[in-house]
């Protein structure tokens, strides 16, 4: 008993504590936060973490904040930091694991370990408020008082630690291991059945659930383990039977396109574009038709956004090609609007309104039996969210204002990302219609949808807009605004 509560101790990190000065431990996580954006990376740090730190609760930080802070400090070393070496730290606590985990004979055969066992403790779908089991952190991410990464939030805890994703990273030996341990883990003959193809399908579902909701910034890294695995059971080349082995392919090739949007939705266009081109080789070698199309849309929007527009109406077509062959009169619309965007921001007025016509007149024909699962967001107010990005790019700026206003008015509450960027742009659009007030009261509204949505083309979309209105600042609404956004972004 003696020992433990003395490994437990925590020393505190007074070299840290001397780096930081005068400033507050906000403040300071701030710097933190806008040094990880120099050197393109995301850490989720904030007072709390700076607080831990400097209380010796983490003794090691793990690789991203490690860069940050090196980035922050040069010519300093971790040790110069005041933090252990993360040799030291691994093997401490591999010991603390040792001392309070009993081991499978002292435990006895109902102690015995279950790769089944991680579903049964967190139902499918739940979103679990308690602390991550040890076995769902990232190894290089350690901590005196818990197992939990530091700069893990919530919602990449829920996703790691929900049913059946859950129960593809266990039984592939991916919980908490290295991309090469993992790799290393998983035997190469190995039967692929029924519950691999449901777990794969299952972490699909649950990634666009917590994207809808909160936004790609925070589950982007978390998401890369079980695409890693379902690559993995392809890889390994041994399904029962063809419907399983179709499924297989379709399953790892939406998941590729999920963490890909996530990618995209962060600001990380390189990785997203590769994640894309592997789900398109996917659909290719599979010969899957509906993988193949929503591999094109997500390419087509990820070349608008990158400013590739070219690129994105010919990844638009090949999508409306690949389409022709399934019955889904939404996904074309869908697919002519991502055309649609592009012919916009190449100045193409007549082809962009060919192409809005298109997707109105598909559009019109209602929901089918056909269309993809992943379509589930895809209704009245992204066509119109859509029809006011092209007016917008146009220089029609009233006009994207009324539809990016019925856009906001349509959405469904639940998909609070969706809703934070109509709205974003919405308020873009009235900023450069000469509507400042109404403006500012957009901007207030997504504000207040941030504090739960994670999303960085939604910080750049209402900064865009904080630039338009900074000359009329002296007005009430508008000048109120701007103190808010600032404060905001000073705490990100």
């Amino acid at each position: 008993m003696t020992s433990s509560r003395a490994v437990s101790r925590s020393v505190p990190n007074l070299a840290f504590r001397r780096l930081r000065g005068q400033r507050s431990p906000g403040e300071f996580a701030a710097a933190v936060r806008r040094a990880a954006r120099e050197i393109g990376e995301h850490v989720a740090c904030d007072a709390r973490y700076v607080g831990r730190v400097e209380a010796g609760e983490i003794r090691c930080p793990n690789y991203a904040y490690e860069r940050v802070f090196l980035h922050m400090f040069p010519g300093l070393t971790l040790r110069d930091l005041g933090f252990s070496a993360r040799e030291d730290v691994r093997g401490r606590a591999a010991r603390v694991t040792s001392q309070r985990r009993p081991s499978p004979a002292a435990a006895g055969p109902a102690a015995a370990p279950s790769s089944a066992a991680p579903s049964s403790a967190v139902p499918s779908g739940a979103v679990p408020s308690g602390p991550v089991p040890s076995k769902a952190v990232p190894s290089g991410e350690t901590s005196t008082t818990s197992t939990t990464s530091e700069e893990s939030d919530v919602l990449r805890r829920a996703f790691i630690t929900s049913g059946p994703a859950t129960v593809m990273a266990a039984s592939l030996g991916l919980g908490g291991t290295s991309a090469a341990a993992a790799s290393a883990a998983i035997p190469a003959p190995r039967r692929v059945g029924e519950t691999e193809v449901h777990a794969v399908e299952e972490a699909v579902r649950r990634i666009r659930l917590l994207d809808d909701r909160h936004g790609a910034d925070g589950l982007y890294r978390s998401a890369a383990q079980p695409l890693r695995a379902a690559y993995s059971l392809l890889d390994a080349g041994t399904t029962t039977r063809r419907s399983t082995a179709e499924r297989l392919y379709a399953g790892a090739g939406e998941l590729s396109i999920s963490v890909g949007w996530l990618a995209h939705d962060s600001g990380r266009f390189d990785a997203a574009r590769s994640h894309y081109a592997e789900a398109l080789a996917t659909a290719r070698i599979a010969g899957d038709p509906a993988l193949e199309a929503h591999a094109f849309c997500n390419t087509s929007f990820l070349a608008r956004d990158a400013g590739q527009y070219r690129e994105a109406v010919r990844a638009a077509q090949a999508g409306r090609r690949a389409a022709a062959r399934l019955s889904s009169p939404r996904l074309l619309s869908l697919l002519a609007l991502r055309e649609a965007g592009g012919r916009a921001r190449l100045g193409d007025r007549t082809g962009c309104a060919q192409a809005l016509s298109q997707a109105h007149g598909y559009f019109d024909r209602g929901p089918s039996d056909a269309d993809p699962e992943w379509m589930s967001f895809f209704g009245e107010p992204e066509l119109e969210a859509n029809e006011a990005l092209c007016h917008a790019a146009l220089g029609d700026w009233a006009r994207a204002a009324r539809h990016a206003y019925r856009a906001a008015a349509l959405q469904q509450p639940h998909f609070a990302r969706n809703l934070a960027l109509y709205r974003a742009e919405l308020a873009a659009d009235l900023a450069r219609s000469g509507a400042p007030d109404e403006a500012a009261a957009a901007g207030h509204q997504v504000l207040d949808l941030l504090e739960d949505v994670q999303s960085s083309r939604i910080h750049t979309a209402l900064a865009g807009t904080v630039r338009v209105l900074l000359p009329q600042r002296r007005l009430p609404e508008v000048g109120a605004f701007l103190e808010r956004h600032a404060s905001v972004n000073a705490r990100a």
